[in-house]
């Protein structure tokens, strides 16, 4: 055994808290390691452990290595491991809520998950959809104009890929037809929130 994994510290209970307190984690026990849900993560490596591994880290008991990997916030909730996984587990919703649950207990730093979100919904408020060209300038640049640039100048080349290919279009943003009904359903949304804040 190397001095590293001796001084590692396993929390034994790791698991059974993901069972209790994380949306989708009571299904955990019935994952069979087959390594599909990583296999088809379109960012698998970009993650520090792919969703697999990870499993098999909250089994272990490294619950510091789980909730500061870059793995829940690198998910693009695309949806396909869930799709695909013969067992049924629901791996997004798992991920998706270890995030919040890795900034609640302090192990994430919110701020950029904030600002994103921000410039996400001011793009789905506005639209009525999210225009990722907008939704990215936004975040980059509310950092201030020097790291927003840099960022930009940094992706230039994602982005002239992704338009070459079809998968980013110029031109104005599109927008749902009905934008009264959307803002209609916004306001809706907002009163029940506020009444059940409230209560």
């Amino acid at each position: 055994m190397t001095a590293p994994d001796a001084a590692r510290k396993y929390d034994l209970g790791f698991a059974r808290w993901v069972r209790d307190n994380v949306d989708g984690g009571d299904k955990l026990s019935m994952c069979m390691q087959c390594g599909v849900c990583s296999g088809s993560c379109p960012i698998g490596t970009q993650m520090d452990y792919g969703p697999r591994k990870l499993f098999m880290m909250i089994r272990a008991g490294m619950k510091e290595e789980v909730m500061t990997s870059n793995t829940m916030w690198s998910c693009t909730s695309c949806y396909r491991c869930v799709v695909r996984c013969p067992r049924g587990v629901p791996v997004t919703y798992i991920l998706q809520d270890l995030a919040a649950k890795s900034v609640e207990l302090g192990y994430a730093n919110p701020n950029d998950n904030t600002r994103f979100s921000k410039s996400f919904w001011w793009s789905a408020k506005t639209w009525g959809r999210t225009d990722e060209r907008l939704v990215t300038a936004r975040y980059y640049f509310s950092f201030g104009l020097k790291e927003g640039m840099r960022r930009s100048l940094d992706n230039l080349k994602i982005a002239y890929c992704m338009i070459k290919a079809g998968r980013m279009h110029l031109g104005m943003p599109h927008k749902v037809k009905d934008k009264k009904g959307l803002q209609a359903i916004l306001k809706k949304a907002a009163e029940i929130e506020q009444r059940e804040s409230g209560s």
